[in-house]
Parts: C-alpha cells; sequence; structure tokens
C-alpha cells in the first residue's frame, strides 16, 4: 500500500511540474527545430546560390573561349550584380579582363583588373590579376605604373614573377643596374623554377646595355703665371749702348 501510494505521489509530483514547465519544454522543443531549420534552409540556400553561381560562370568561361564579347559581358554582368561576394565575381572579372585583350582593348582589361583589386576579399585572385594589370601597363608603356603596382608585395610565390616584370619596367626606364638586380633575382627565386622562363631571363640579362659609369671630373689645372717683362729704362739703354 504504501509502494502504491508513492508511485501516486510520484505521478502527482509529475503531473505538477509539467503543469507549471510543460509550456517551457515545447516552447524549447519549437525553437530548436526552428533553429535547425533555419541552419539547414541557409546552408541549402548557400548551397544553391553557390550552384547557380558555378553554372553562370561555366557560361561566361564558353562565351571567353568563343569570343562573345557581348554574350560575355552580359553574364559578367549578372554575376556582378547576384553575387557579388563570391569567388565567381573576381573570377569573372578575370575572364573578361582576358577577353578584352584577345579584343585589343588594353584599357577596358586594365579597367576589369584595377576593380578586382579593389574588392574586398577575393585575395586568391588578386596576386594574379595583379601580374597580369602590370603586363598591361607594360604593354601600354606605363612602366613606372608598374613600379608603383609592385612596389611592396611579397607573396613568395610571386615573387619571381614579380621581379621578372619589374625588371621589365625599369629596363623600359632607361634604369639599366635596377633592371638587371630584378632579372638575378628573378632566376635565383627558388619558388620560381618552374614559373619563369630561365632562358629567357638570361637573354635578358645579356641584351641590357652597358650602365654608364658616372663621368670623373678631372682635377682643375692651375695656369702658370705669365711674367710679364719689365718695361726698358732709359738707364737700361744707355747701358746697353
Amino acid at each position: 500500500m504504501d509502494d502504491l501510494l508513492s508511485e501516486k505521489e510520484q505521478i502527482d509530483q509529475m503531473r505538477a511540474w509539467w503543469s507549471e514547465y510543460g509550456n517551457y519544454v515545447i516552447g524549447g522543443v519549437v525553437a530548436g527545430a526552428l533553429i535547425l531549420f533555419g541552419i539547414n534552409y541557409y546552408q541549402s540556400s548557400k548551397l544553391n546560390a553557390q550552384l547557380e553561381a558555378s553554372a553562370l560562370f561555366e557560361t561566361l568561361a564558353e562565351h571567353v573561349v568563343d569570343g562573345k564579347l557581348d554574350d560575355a559581358e552580359s553574364v559578367a554582368a549578372e554575376i556582378e550584380t547576384a553575387y557579388a561576394n563570391t569567388i565567381y565575381a573576381s573570377q569573372s572579372k578575370l575572364a573578361m579582363a582576358r577577353l578584352y585583350m584577345d579584343k585589343n582593348r588594353d584599357q577596358d582589361a586594365a579597367d576589369e583588373l584595377n576593380e578586382l583589386l579593389a574588392l574586398s576579399g577575393a585575395e586568391q585572385v588578386k596576386d594574379i590579376a595583379r601580374l597580369r594589370l602590370a603586363r598591361i601597363y607594360l604593354y601600354q608603356d606605363k612602366a613606372q605604373e608598374v613600379i608603383d603596382l609592385l612596389q611592396g608585395q611579397d607573396n613568395e610565390a610571386f615573387a619571381g614573377r614579380y621581379a621578372e616584370v619589374r625588371g621589365d619596367a625599369y629596363a623600359a626606364l632607361g634604369q639599366v643596374a635596377e633592371a638587371e638586380t630584378e632579372y638575378q633575382a628573378a632566376l635565383t627565386d627558388p619558388m620560381s623554377s618552374q614559373t619563369i622562363d630561365r632562358a629567357l631571363l638570361q637573354w635578358k640579362i645579356l641584351d641590357l646595355p652597358e650602365a654608364e659609369e658616372p663621368a670623373v671630373e678631372e682635377p682643375a689645372v692651375e695656369a702658370e703665371a705669365v711674367v710679364e717683362p719689365e718695361a726698358a729704362t732709359d738707364d737700361d739703354t744707355e747701358a746697353a749702348e
């Protein structure tokens, strides 16, 4: 009998507890389910957006390969508008820069790359964009812009290629010593053994003009004083006679 009363008391206690806290328990379960649903929905939406952006970029790449400028510009604009914060936005600018160069529109290519460099993030492609932009500047005879663009860039993976392009810029500016220094740095960079043409670099070094040595001023030679003969006096004339 005591056991039955004890069980009854336990049931009554459980009922009392549920009556007081049951709504909180139900609310917590519902909230947890909503949070889980929200997370899954966000991840699903993000995945769908990436898939859509990837499909658009594949279409853009096909237009670039086929040289279809108008179609490529249309798709690139859509990517920039709808997926501005994805890697596909920066990749599309690289692709458009290549297509513009194929169409001999070097300034449009430079504009695309400058816009890419101004984007937040996208660090994984900015070094590539910077290198391509530097080569466009060389093509445009803007050697000083190359120096300014690559100043202070210390990515080890690109050090050799940057050094070679800086060497080209210094050579174009007639700064032979600086050009040779950059070329030698590119040759000795251990990270660039597979990314640069070493034979071409050596030819560039050999093709550099001889550095002009600074002119040495000869010390001024003091002219010897010329002694003017004294005018003969009347007494000297008489003595000579």
